[in-house]
C-alpha cells in the first residue's frame, strides 16, 4: 500500500475521530441532489427499457480492464431487511463490481491505493421503487453514494416531495430538471448523434423527434432519482462532491438519452427476454472488460 499522509489515514483511533465514530450525524449526507427527468412513455413500459438500457449502457462503459462485474443479479424478498420503503417488500437484486481505476480523477488515483479503487454496487429493484448503494473498502462509512428512484405515470415533474423528505434534508436538497432533448446540457465528448432525442424517431411508437416544449405535446411520466452523497476526506470533501455531481449529471442525461433513442430495440420485449438479455450481457462483460482500451464516463 502506497504510503499516505496521516490526514488521509481514516484507521487512526485518535480521540476526535471517535467521537466522531459515535456522532449519528456522521452517517448523513453532506449533499443531497434530487434529479427528475421527463420521458414520452408509460412507467409500465419504462420498466422493461430501464433493465434493456442499464444492460446495454453497461457495455459503453467496460473495456480495457476498466468497467462492470456482475456477482450477483437474483430475486429478494423482506423490505425490512433491506431498509425499503413499506410496501416495497420484494423484487431483483443485484451486486455489481466495478473496476474503474482509470476512469478516476488523477488525484484520487494518487491517493487512494491501487487495492481500493474499485467499487461495490447493490442494486434493489422493487419497481417502481429503486435503490441502488455503492460503496468503498478504503473510505468505509466517510463515503456514501446512494440513488433512491420513484417512477409516477401521468406526471410533470412538480411534486414537491417525492421522497418524503424530514424538513432538515428537504432544505438541503438540490432539485436538477434534466430535459432529455436539450442538447445544451449535454457534454460534448458525450454527445452521439444516434442517442440524440432531437433527431430520434421510433419507428414502431411514432415518438420523436423530441423537439422544444415536447412534454407539452405528449403525456409524460417522471422519474425522481434522489442521491445522497457523502464524502469525507479531510480538504478535499467539496471538490469531490463537486465532481460526483458533475459525473452523476452526465451519466443520467446519456442514459436517459439512449433509453429514449433505443424505443425500437426494447418496446417489443416481455420481462423474460429482457432476463435472458441481462444473463448474456453478463457473459459478455466478462470478455469485454479484458480487452479492447477504457471506454466510457471518465473525469480528469
Amino acid at each position: 500500500m502506497p504510503f499516505l499522509p496521516r490526514i488521509f489515514d481514516f484507521n487512526s483511533s485518535s480521540s476526535d475521530e471517535s467521537t466522531e465514530s459515535q456522532n449519528p450525524d456522521k452517517q448523513q449526507p453532506s449533499m443531497i441532489l434530487e434529479y427528475r427527468i421527463r420521458l414520452p412513455m408509460t412507467v409500465d413500459e419504462h420498466k422493461i427499457a430501464r433493465l434493456y438500457a442499464i444492460s446495454r449502457s453497461s457495455k459503453t462503459e467496460t473495456g480495457g480492464g476498466e468497467g462492470i462485474e456482475y456477482v450477483e443479479n437474483i430475486p429478494f424478498t423482506g423490505s425490512d431487511e433491506h431498509d425499503l420503503p413499506d410496501g416495497f417488500n420484494s423484487g431483483q437484486f443485484t451486486r455489481k463490481k466495478i473496476h474503474l481505476s482509470e476512469k478516476l480523477p488523477a488525484f484520487v488515483r494518487y491517493l487512494t491505493p491501487n487495492d481500493y479503487l474499485d467499487v461495490d454496487e447493490k442494486s434493489w429493484n422493487a419497481y417502481p421503487y429503486c435503490k441502488t448503494d455503492i460503496t468503498n473498502n478504503f473510505m468505509n462509512d466517510d463515503f456514501m453514494y446512494r440513488i433512491e428512484t420513484y417512477h409516477f405515470d401521468a406526471d410533470d415533474g412538480t411534486r414537491e416531495n417525492a421522497h418524503n423528505l424530514p424538513a432538515d434534508e428537504l432544505k438541503r436538497r438540490e432539485v436538477i430538471h434534466l430535459d432529455i432533448a436539450d442538447n445544451s446540457l449535454i457534454d460534448a465528448q458525450d454527445y452521439k448523434p444516434d442517442e440524440d432525442p432531437n433527431i430520434y424517431k421510433s419507428a414502431k411508437t411514432g415518438r420523436g423527434p423530441l423537439q422544444n416544449g415536447w412534454e407539452e405535446s405528449c403525456e409524460t411520466m417522471c422519474v425522481y432519482k434522489l442521491v445522497s452523497i457523502r464524502f469525507k476526506w479531510w480538504g478535499l470533501q467539496n471538490r469531490a462532491e463537486q465532481i460526483l455531481k458533475r459525473v452523476t449529471t452526465r451519466i443520467f442525461l446519456a442514459f436517459f438519452r439512449r433509453l429514449h433513442c433505443w424505443t425500437d430495440e426494447w418496446t417489443d420485449l416481455t420481462m423474460e427476454e429482457v432476463r435472458q438479455f441481462e444473463a448474456e450481457t453478463k457473459q459478455q462483460l466478462d470478455e469485454i472488460r479484458q480487452s479492447g482500451a477504457v471506454q466510457g464516463t471518465m473525469e480528469q
